[in-house]
């Protein structure tokens, strides 16, 4: 999965920028706006162009408002739901993720996104990096936590193509980190996204 622009995976071209913005509104939307808001940027003459096939397609609403036209996605089109689902993968993952997690015998205290995919700048070659909070009561041989752990380090590049990477420790193991000055603590804490439980989780590092 191209983390920083997941629909590519499926709709390679510039249709797909085009169409996440469009599914992430209701709102009317000129031309020019819309490839004001499309990541990664598209000119506002490809997306003219885009808007016009979609719009003959029937997937596109276009409304005149005086000298401008307005465009919405039709979510009654058939294909507006997978529209909608492909501009949403990065958000279907963490549901993915907490739901596996949810099943585990030791509940995680958090599950953490971090790294690339927490930021979306990386691409399709960019590791899933999850940091998992272990409660302070399984030990970290236990059996069952690291099958459960292997399970979702498994599942993760099934769901997206991407290799996953676990950092498992516990929150004494957190605090240990931030009194040795860990920068990635503060990586975390910047970028990271709480899946599982909250982020604040992740002590700050002792300044050097």
């Amino acid at each position: 999965m191209d983390v920083s622009n997941p629909i590519a995976d499926v709709v390679p071209s510039a249709h797909g920028p085009v169409l996440v913005v469009l599914a992430s509104t209701s709102t009317p939307l000129t031309g020019r706006a819309i490839a004001d808001l499309t990541r990664p940027r598209v000119s506002q003459p490809r997306v003219a162009r885009i808007l016009t096939d979609l719009a003959e397609a029937g997937l596109v609403d276009r409304v005149q408002a005086g000298s401008a036209s307005l465009f919405t996605l039709n979510r009654e089109h058939l294909a507006a739901r997978a529209v909608e689902e492909l501009a949403t993968l990065r958000s279907l993952l963490w549901e993915r993720i907490s739901e596996h997690a949810a099943g585990w015998s030791h509940p995680p205290e958090a599950i953490i996104v971090y790294g690339s995919t927490a930021r979306g700048d990386g691409g399709s070659a960019s590791d899933v990096d999850l940091l998992v909070v272990r409660p302070a009561t399984v030990d970290e041989d236990d059996a069952n936590w690291q099958r459960n752990l292997t399970a979702l380090g498994l599942a993760v590049p099934r769901w997206t193509g991407n290799p996953c990477e676990i950092l498992d420790r516990s929150r004494a193991d957190l605090r240990a980190m931030a009194s040795a000055g860990e920068r990635l603590l503060s990586e975390i804490r910047r970028d990271g996204r709480a899946i599982v439980g909250s982020l604040a989780v992740v002590p700050a590092p002792k300044a050097a």
